[in-house]
């Protein structure tokens, strides 16, 4: 077997390989030895079918199987041991009336080589990295939630402001008929407050559904409908008043503290401030990692210029999925998966110049940490490392998720290296003013 490269230019390139048949003949003669012994051909006794009547029926197919492997192995070996970075697979030329029972057989890979660039992290405009804080208003407005979510809720024979409401919406036209709970200090229409302040159990109020609630997400939720269908809505609701309840506010005291967070790890009304804002900020700053990841990664790709073998991605595309697609249709999913394939290339130098790995023990560590802050949401809050370890062994007995925690914990090597490298100005904002800013 010989194989050998044509460089067309830095990205296309032809591979040769020509193979004879000394290359597969004591393999096929083999099989076909094997085939004889069990062939089950009407006329002649099972071993004694003719060896010529055996190559007739089964020698072509045994041939073509026994070269495309041979093709396979000795590609990928060649293309290992030259070190050839290439994009997709090989893709086999197609060569008219070819002919198998040649002494030697020719075939020609096309292949697409992956470009030579630098990768700058260091770039002339600073990125903003986010700091989302948890300012004054939110750490008092989760106070209120927390004191009202652990109140006691008072049966009460008339409606009042910042009271809760529970009854039945309805509206023939719209189909609708649902039961729910409303908090007046969540409604923003004036009107409707009015209208229901000094109404009694048994008592109906119309009430207009544009504008009604202060945040337009709950409208959806009070009629049962989804939401873009409530945000269009402008009509009249009946709404039957079914209970009425005053919810008074917990005592910030020890048995609430407690309540919350395990006993004596929070002692007073300011310790419960600094608690909720330091885990309120390591919330927020997974969406800032996010952000700024999302942000480096445009970037990256903005910035580093490189081409692409684009005419022989289209072509590997066209044949290499499940149903061949027509060369517009390879187009298009090209130019749709381009900026992936691009940031591929980007984080795989990254990674490889800066000599990011991931440990087996890391990625058992990684796991661990994962399924610790699982468990505290069901208020396992402190696991025996014995549990943990055999959870994390279980977890990485499936490869799927091998895979996932693998990237996901690269993809914090790279938030780290992207820290620590690119040019980043920190910007501290409250988390209302981020989602104005980038949410807009």
């Amino acid at each position: 077997m010989n194989i050998t490269k044509e460089q067309i230019d830095d990205l296309n390139a032809v591979v040769k390989v020509a193979i004879t048949k000394d290359d597969y003949k004591e393999k096929v003669d083999t099989i076909l030895k094997d085939y004889r012994k069990q062939a089950n051909i009407p006329g002649f006794r099972k071993g004694q079918v003719p060896m010529g009547l055996i190559k007739k029926q089964y020698g072509k197919a045994v041939l073509v199987d026994e070269v495309n492997k041979l093709l396979q192995d000795n590609l990928n070996k060649y293309l290992t041991e030259e070190k050839l970075d290439v994009l997709g697979n090989p893709l086999p030329k197609q060569q008219e009336s070819f002919n198998w029972d040649a002494d030697e057989l020719a075939f020609e890979f096309e292949l697409g080589l992956a470009p030579a660039f630098d990768v700058q992290l260091k770039t002339k405009k600073a990125i903003t990295q986010y700091k989302i804080v948890a300012d004054k208003k939110m750490v008092d407005e989760q106070v209120e939630r927390i004191q009202k979510q652990y109140g006691k809720i008072v049966s009460k024979t008339e409606v009042a402001k910042n009271y809760e409401v529970s009854g039945t919406f309805k509206n023939e036209g719209e189909e609708i008929d649902h039961k729910t709970t409303v908090e007046l200090d969540k409604i923003k229409s004036k009107k409707a407050i009015d209208s229901l302040v000094g109404k009694k159990v048994g008592e109906t109020v119309s009430l207009k559904t544009k504008g009604l609630f202060k945040e337009d997400y709950l409208l959806s939720a009070a009629l049962g409908l989804d939401k873009e269908k409530a945000e269009k809505l402008n009509i009249e609701v009946d709404f039957t008043i079914e209970e009425i309840n005053e919810r008074q506010p917990a005592k910030l005291d020890q048995e609430l503290f407690d309540k919350l967070f395990g006993k004596d790890t929070v002692t007073s009304e300011k310790e419960l401030k600094d608690k909720i804002k330091e885990d309120s900020e390591k919330q927020f700053e997974q969406q800032a990692d996010q952000k700024l990841l999302n942000d480096i990664t445009e970037k990256l790709i903005a910035d580093t210029k490189f081409d692409l073998p684009t005419d022989f991605l289209q072509k590997w595309i066209q044949v290499s999925g499940e149903n061949p697609l027509s060369e517009d249709e390879a187009k298009e999913e090209f130019e749709k998966s381009e900026k992936g394939l691009r940031y591929q290339l980007i984080e795989g130098k990254l990674i490889n110049e800066n000599d990011l790995q991931v440990q087996f023990d890391e990625l058992k560590e990684f796991a661990k940490g994962f399924i610790k802050s699982q468990m505290a949401q069901y208020g396992h809050l402190d696991p025996q490392e014995e549990e943990l370890d055999n959870i994390a062994a279980r977890v990485m007995g499936n490869q799927d998720e091998v895979k996932r925690m693998s990237e996901q914990l690269m993809s914090q090597k790279l938030l780290n290296l992207y820290k620590e490298k690119a040019n980043l100005k920190v910007k501290e904002i409250s988390y209302e003013n981020f989602v104005k800013e980038v949410y807009g």
